[in-house]
């Protein structure tokens, strides 16, 4: 199977000796794509985006990343492919500075520690960061780790980005600064897993809806955030 970017088919995961948490989905994800995963708490969104990068392991069905199937021996070229956003930016960030960890991921690929350095600060002064540089994450508020990590991140030149849950313990100016950001990338595609629903229909135009373990809606996001019957029979009640 062909498809550019992200292609899922048939996908069904449980956890041990449980009912399936994700059961028999599929959907593709082309070049240009900004898409919300979007369900309830509990609903396998996180799941599903640890199994697009392998973290997980399916019990059935296949999923393709620019054309390459995820599996075991193929995990170390996925991920160069993708850009991965955990919900806690502290899970990213280790290093004794900023710098440092963005300069982290492209020097452990074998760039120059100059050209390393010098992609980090340009990637830092893009998010109004540049003045942390020399900082470490603990001396930052939780918007400025979460740019930080996006940093670090973006250093490696992924074509996809998935995000889960970026906009959590961010103050109004800092999801509005991330919003910014997210819209002039020059990544592929990007999947955002989120329940900030007036965030979403700014950053992304599509919407995948988990519900019951599959994807119960897969449609525009700007109709579907309008329907607010369907979203309150959902779980997404729009405004709370």
């Amino acid at each position: 199977m062909s498809q550019t970017g992200v292609a899922v088919q048939n996908l069904v995961y449980a956890y041990s000796n449980q009912q399936p948490v994700l059961q028999d989905i599929s959907f593709t994800l082309k070049v240009g794509d900004r898409v919300a995963l979007m369900g309830p708490t509990g609903s396998g969104k996180s799941t599903l985006l640890e199994n697009l990068i392998g973290l997980k392991q399916p019990l059935s069905g296949k999923i393709w990343i620019n054309d390459i199937p995820v599996e075991p021996k193929t995990l170390p070229q996925i991920r160069r492919n993708i850009g991965f956003s955990f919900q806690d930016a502290n899970d990213q960030l280790f290093m004794p500075t900023i710098l440092e960890d963005v300069t982290f991921g492209p020097r452990n690929y074998g760039v120059p520690p100059a050209i390393a350095i010098d992609k980090a600060r340009h990637l830092l002064a893009e998010f109004g960061l540049e003045a942390y540089a020399n900082r470490s994450a603990h001396e930052l508020s939780g918007g400025q780790r979460r740019l930080a990590a996006l940093a670090a991140i973006l250093a490696l030149e992924p074509t996809i980005l998935i995000l889960d849950e970026p906009t959590n313990g961010l103050d109004p100016a800092w999801r509005r600064h991330l919003a910014q950001v997210l819209l002039k990338l020059p990544v592929q595609v990007i999947l955002i897993a989120s329940h900030d629903l007036n965030w979403l229909s700014k950053v992304t135009q599509r919407a995948l809806v988990l519900s019951g373990g599959r994807i119960a809606i897969d449609s525009d996001i700007q109709p579907l955030l309008q329907d607010t019957d369907t979203l309150d029979k959902l779980g997404l009640p729009v405004g709370w």
